[in-house]
């Protein structure tokens, strides 16, 4: 495609590529499908190509779609799409049908050739592939509970376009945000609509957007940076990895805004390493956006330059704090140092640099297309737009979710969510990643924005959402998190390097029943010290779990140090398995165990040697008829 000269050309090929994705865009009534004379392909079928499903096989169904359909003569009546994630991860992979709007699920290679008989050559939807509905049994197509309380602006695109056709890109608005401000804004209008938009970082900080932009406008300095901060390192976290898989170059046109409003020429995407597809997928939006002429030198005509490099990360989770990324992209070691001076003052080889992450800039646009009103009409008083949550752990409904601040703890947990799995009790839910806090039941009608999450000792971070049952135990949950952050801590500071390592020392006493009561003060104690004098946010935040875990379930402690016993029955050491009167004598245990440490004749009660068993909980798992039991 030639360079595009100016916004009139680009609002041209947008109406010239409109067609590319009109059909998905339909009710599927005869009326609208009529207006459909610019394009052959009267059927799109999208399928999704985001990480979670490329693992199941999805680009194979891509390819066995293309090749079936070519090989039946109708590849140029029906189009495939490889598309970003659609967020429903828990039912991938997932075919979506246009414009019948028919939504397949836990669809596998071999279902193509049925998709392809039954529905798109006969119209005879295949039932069997559609979601079921939990609570009223129902088969849907269309409409799924999962989607109703979602809005999607960061998410727009994904699982709409093919992120690697910058066509598709241009037909949805994309770079007109870009085109509009070189044509018609200052950067001091930039900056003020996104201060009367109310966005605030979504990295996890919550720091104005337009306040930090305006901070390195007014630094002086003969080279200015923008970067994007793609080191998504959360346990369970997928958010910034989705969106730069399915829209990435809503991400390259905001760094591009970005880089006008503050004076940069040059942007860097800090993305780690084990993003093989998010990292392949921006290598092309750069390469085409570079060939259009929306990167690189006079953008759309206008003056500015600006273009973009990918830098990798190796996985230190340490390197999500901006400071520390800095100075890994520096080809240093990845450290925090003390702020001030902010990066903003002075970042990247010393030069102002404004640092947003991936979610924070794929708001920009449809901000500057829609108006800073219609931004801040989504959302509370204090918390603007949609938080974009990977919803993972002991819930149904696992995936990709992005909702108005303020919608509650409970709407997305039972609503979103579909609920606790296999009809257990919610016991808890982690926000932050690992150092977030832990929020109980009694909080389930909380509504998430950072002030609410904040005021009960937890904290939005970048949008993990790890639901637990009454399974999981809390005291082990606290352990496991500070199990992370001691290996993420790049030692720098005290605090953090020696701090959480007691910490994880007293949690793992406990867990293993030699804990006391005064470990309990203890444990307060060195977190409120770690708290107020590590160096960084991971130090300052690390002792969040063992906070909010003492706070809401004390009981839970009390019970591992005074009774020796873990109530969720997770912690191995205050395990112990009893075979029941229940056993029948099959003899699967004793075969299936490892330390051969069951004994008993078939068709006999077996007995577990207590010494010798190591508590792996395979008999447990094995048994047939419930003989095996937790004590």
């Amino acid at each position: 495609m030639e360079k595009i000269k100016s916004l009139d050309e680009l609002i041209t090929l947008k109406n010239k590529f409109w067609p590319l994705v009109q059909v998905r865009e339909s009710t599927g009534t005869e009326d609208d499908l009529s207006k459909f004379i610019d394009d052959p392909h009267k059927i799109h079928v999208c399928c999704c190509g985001g990480t979670g499903c490329h693992s199941s096989e999805s680009e194979v169904i891509v390819q066995l779609f293309q090749s079936e359909l070519e090989n039946r003569g109708l590849a140029d009546q029906i189009k495939v799409i490889a598309s970003g994630c659609f967020g429903f991860c828990e039912q991938g992979p997932i075919v979506k049908v246009f414009p019948d709007n028919v939504f397949y699920t836990r669809v596998s290679v071999k279902d193509v050739k049925e998709i392809i008989d039954s529905h798109l050559i006969h119209g005879e939807v295949v039932e069997r592939l559609l979601f079921e509905d939990p609570s009223s049994q129902k088969k849907l197509k269309a409409d799924l509970p999962f989607y109703s309380l979602q809005e999607r602006i960061a998410l727009r695109n994904c699982g709409f376009i093919a992120p690697e056709d910058i066509r598709e890109c241009i037909a949805v608005d994309g770079y007109q945000a870009l085109g509009k401000i070189l044509n018609a804004y200052s950067p001091e209008q930039v900056i003020d609509t996104l201060k009367r938009s109310g966005l605030r970082g979504r990295g996890g900080g919550g720091f104005p957007t337009g306040v930090k932009w305006e901070l390195t406008r007014k630094s002086q300095s003969d080279q200015k940076y923008i970067i994007c901060n793609a080191d998504e390192g959360d346990p369970g976290a997928f958010m910034d990895r989705s969106i730069l898989e399915g829209d990435p170059h809503s991400v390259l046109e905001a760094m591009a805004i970005a880089g006008y409003t503050i004076g940069a020429s040059k942007g860097y995407v800090y993305i780690r390493a084990e993003y093989p597809l998010a990292i392949k997928r921006l290598q092309i939006a750069i390469g085409q956006a570079r060939e259009c002429g929306l990167l690189g030198e006079n953008i759309l005509g206008s003056g500015f330059s600006f273009d973009i490099e990918l830098k990798y990360g190796a996985g230190a989770f340490v390197c999500g704090e901006e400071t520390a990324l800095i100075h890994s992209i520096e080809g240093k070691r990845g450290e925090p140092t003390v702020k001030p001076p902010f990066p903003a003052v002075s970042g990247l080889w010393g030069k102002p640099t404004s640092v947003n992450n991936v979610e924070t800039f794929a708001n920009i646009p449809p901000i500057i297309l829609k108006g800073a009103d219609w931004f801040a009409g989504i959302g509370t008083e204090k918390s603007k737009g949609t938080k974009v949550f990977a919803l993972a752990g002991k819930v149904n409904n696992v995936g990709l979710v992005e909702v108005p601040m303020g919608t509650t703890l409970r709407e997305i947990l039972y609503h979103i969510g579909g609920g606790i799995k296999n009809h257990k009790e919610f016991k808890a839910a982690q926000t932050g990643g690992p150092s977030g806090g832990c929020i109980p039941a009694q909080y389930l009608d909380i509504p998430i924005d950072y002030e609410s999450l904040s005021s009960i000792g937890s904290m939005m971070g970048s949008g993990g959402l790890i639901v637990m049952d009454e399974d999981n135990c809390m005291v082990n949950i606290a352990k496991f998190f500070l199990e992370f952050t001691v290996d993420e801590s790049c030692g720098r500071c005290t605090a953090c390097r020696i701090g959480t390592k007691r910490l994880h020392e007293i949690l793992t006493k406990i867990t293993e029943g030699k804990g006391t009561l005064e470990d309990l003060d203890k444990l307060e104690h060195l977190a409120t010290i770690i708290k107020d004098t590590a160096l960084c946010g991971l130090g300052q935040s690390a002792p969040n779990p063992v906070l909010s875990t003492l706070k809401y379930f004390r009981d839970e402690y009390i019970a591992h140090v005074v009774d020796k016993k873990c109530p969720a029955g997770a912690c191995t050491h205050l395990l112990q398995y009893e075979i029941t009167d229940d056993c029948s004598g099959c003899t699967l245990c004793a075969r299936n165990c490892p330390q051969q440490c069951i004994t008993g004749s078939p068709r006999s009660k077996h007995v577990i040697d207590q010494q010798r068993c190591i508590k792996c909980g395979i008999c447990f798992n094995n048994c047939r008829f419930n003989a095996v039991i937790k004590k």
